[in-house]
């Protein structure tokens, strides 16, 4: 394994320490509360060995089978985070090395977002996504409290530190992560500062407040919050994928980007639950719009409410169903039980909602 030396054994139980009394700290400073998930032991071996022998090489490259087959730092943050959910530290590790020797080449710490097996050079955009950076360090925070490995503990913090730097930046009165360390900020965009709501992983926010509390990332999760409830207090209630904040205005759609609620912000209320954060009006009214006998899950103009196009795998119709199960306690639709790899990111939902299912809502499956 290359990687950065480890730090003393005393970093882990200060670690899991930490996260509890954060997460704590969270609940009761806010209306809303942050509840991270156990997450090891939530994906069966079958499920699990299905998603891995599709979409990840023995190299540890998880590969976006839509994309042209590119992998990103999001691909390998979500990788790392089911297999530690399934328990397998083989997997883990190989996408580690991958991670950690292709992707975190940044001087400033964070993972270049893009590897493209027919590039030349692989790395044709060496700018960060900082979603992708708050999953993996994320994940080699929670494998290094689980498996008491130091090394992926000290990657992590190191990782935290370094998203906590340079992506975090201040719109308004609001403290924001913008999506990459570089073309997003005021002085980089006219309608600038520019931000995609579903980079906020709330999960991850307790944990890296425990890795880097130099940082306000309790701040950082009231305000994606605040600014969530804004972006959907429209005629449509969608928030688009792309939002400008520019001069602290109401959030609008960005310039040069589909006005759409798409790929990107479908997956908002994942995140949503799996923080256990489930008193958002928001919810249920996206849990109606999302049911059978309305528009299901849609790629939708924000402007004028309508439908581009209608999103029906296996791992889009999981959403609605994990919101319906989390909220009212309906159960899973038996077609939805079965796990069924078809691309990569419905299939990567598909169980981030099924090993929140597992824990939160055995009874549902």
């Amino acid at each position: 394994m290359t990687g950065d030396a480890s730090p003393p054994k005393r970093i882990l139980p200060w670690l899991v320490t930490a996260i509890l009394l954060l997460t704590g700290s969270m609940a009761s400073s806010q209306t809303l509360s942050v509840q991270p998930l156990n997450l090891v032991g939530t994906i069966s071996a079958a499920d699990w060995e299905a998603y891995r022998s599709r979409f990840v090489e023995d190299s540890g490259r998880v590969v976006d089978t839509a994309n042209g087959n590119i992998s990103h730092s999001e691909g390998q943050g979500y990788g790392l985070l089911l297999a530690l959910a399934a328990g397998d530290r083989r997997s883990f590790e190989q996408i580690w090395n991958f991670t950690f020797t292709e992707l975190l080449i940044r001087d400033d710490g964070l993972a270049v977002w893009k590897w493209d097996p027919n590039g030349k050079p692989k790395i044709t955009d060496r700018n960060n996504a900082t979603d992708g950076d708050l999953l993996i360090a994320y994940a080699l925070a929670r494998a290094g409290a689980a498996w008491q490995e130091t090394r992926y503990t000290n990657a992590a913090q190191k990782l935290a530190k370094a998203i906590g730097k340079s992506t975090l930046s201040r719109a308004g009165g609001s403290l924001v992560l913008l999506p990459g360390s570089q073309g997003f900020g005021a002085g980089d965009r006219p309608d600038g500062p520019v931000i995609n709501l579903s980079y906020w992983v709330f999960e991850t926010f307790p944990v890296m407040a425990a890795l880097a509390p130099e940082y306000e990332w309790t701040r950082v999760w009231r305000d994606g919050v605040m600014l969530l409830q804004q972006a959907t207090s429209g005629r449509v209630r969608l928030p688009a994928d792309w939002i400008s904040l520019q001069n602290g205005l109401q959030p609008k759609p960005a310039d040069g980007f589909p006005p759409e609620f798409g790929y990107n912000s479908l997956r908002i209320p994942l995140y949503l639950l799996r923080a256990g954060m489930t008193e958002m009006e928001w919810l249920r009214a996206l849990k109606q719009r999302w049911s059978a006998e309305n528009e299901g899950v849609a790629v939708i103009n924000v402007v004028t409410g309508q439908v581009r196009e209608r999103l029906t795998d296996q791992g889009y119709a999981m959403l609605p169903a994990a919101l319906a199960c989390a909220l009212d306690g309906t159960p899973i639709p038996e077609p939805l039980k079965s796990f069924e790899p078809s691309l990569y990111y419905p299939s990567t939902l598909y169980l981030l909602a099924k090993s929140l299912l597992g824990e939160k809502y055995p009874q549902c499956v």
